[in-house]
């Protein structure tokens, strides 16, 4: 016994999706291949399906767990066995998987149907009529258990707007007060209604979603402005110290001492270390001999008694008493007492 298989996601909780697939008689309202489902109790049903050919069968209700599954098999007619599962995989998503089995007809059509590839065919009118249940239940108004408020009905592409329901079907549907005149109308008035307002939300989304998009290019603008304004500002900002560093140097020649770090003149302004580098007041008379910085000695004139005086002391170079000596006290006693 062959099986087919087909599966569909719908946007809707599991409890809308079971309940609205339960009305086996709205099928032909909204699927292309169903062209009847009536029913003779709660139990059994009787069908009628288009594949490659009207094929009929009665079927009794099996296996259904409220939210979970249906299930059922057929007594006459075409031989075949099916299961419907429902899964949830979010409060708003509902995967529904159909299985079915069933014995191909025997007979001139029945090989003409393998020969086809009836198999196949009859897989890819599964998946359509089930993608058909999804559309359905999504046009549904939130949380809707009645099909007959979906605005997917009666679309183009059903049978019943094809005019492939069979007679039995068209009486049941006759007999619905659902069907009448009237409720058809304020159906339909309500389904209009109801299309306009979700245009109409559409709409304002849309309308929401450009604005948004044009505050945003509109801020994406001004950040680029502001950014290309501060790197024009830095690059001026560049360009004048470059300029006022050129300028400068032309301005002003370096001196070969002056501008040395720890030169000769370290103690001058403009040189890095100034008065650091030394830790005694330089000489008077430095400059006049490049060898003499500070006086290497601390003449104490208190212990000391200095032949020269002191004016005489003061014009001469220290450097003369490094090199040369100083005299001993008693040589200089000596010379005091002459």
């Amino acid at each position: 016994m062959p099986e087919q298989h087909a599966s569909v996601t719908i946007q809707a909780p599991v409890e809308q999706v079971y309940t609205l697939f339960t009305h086996f008689d709205d099928f032909p309202k909204f699927m292309h291949f169903v062209k009847e489902v009536t029913y003779y109790d709660e139990q059994r049903s009787h069908w009628v399906v288009h594949v490659l050919n009207d094929h009929e069968w009665d079927a009794v209700n099996e296996d259904w767990i409220p939210n979970q599954q249906i299930g059922w098999r057929s007594t006459r007619g075409l031989q075949n066995t099916g299961k419907v599962k429902f899964r949830t995989i979010s409060p708003q998503q509902t995967i529904v998987d159909v299985y079915l089995h069933y014995v191909p007809p025997t007979g001139p059509l029945g090989v003409l149907g393998d020969s086809l590839g009836g198999n196949t065919y009859f897989a890819r009118i599964l998946q359509e009529d089930l993608n058909h249940f999804a559309a359905m239940v999504e046009q549904a108004p939130v949380g809707a258990l009645d099909p007959m408020s979906s605005h997917y009905l009666f679309h183009k592409e059903s049978a019943v707007m094809r005019g492939e329901t069979t007679e039995r079907q068209k009486a049941m549907m006759a007999s619905d007060p659902r069907m009448s005149n009237e409720a058809l109308a304020e159906r339909n008035a309500r389904v209009e209604h109801e299309a306009a307002a979700r245009r109409e939300a559409q709409q304002s989304r849309e309308q929401e979603f450009l604005q948004r998009r044009e505050q945003r290019r509109r801020a994406e603008q001004e950040q680029r402005k502001l950014m290309e304004r501060e790197q024009a500002r830095r690059l001026q900002e560049q360009r004048e110290r470059a300029a006022a560093l050129a300028q400068a140097a032309v301005q002003y020649d370096p001196h070969p001492i002056h501008d040395t770090i720890g030169g000769r003149n370290a103690s001058l302004d403009r040189t890095a270390f100034g008065d650091q580098d030394s830790r005694r007041p330089r000489h008077p008379k430095h400059e006049e001999d490049p060898m003499t910085a500070r006086d290497p000695h601390f003449l104490e004139k208190s212990k000391v008694t200095v032949r020269l005086d002191e004016e005489e002391m003061k014009q001469q170079s220290p450097w003369r008493s490094s090199i040369r000596g100083r005299l001993s006290e008693s040589k200089q006693d000596s010379e005091q007492k002459e």
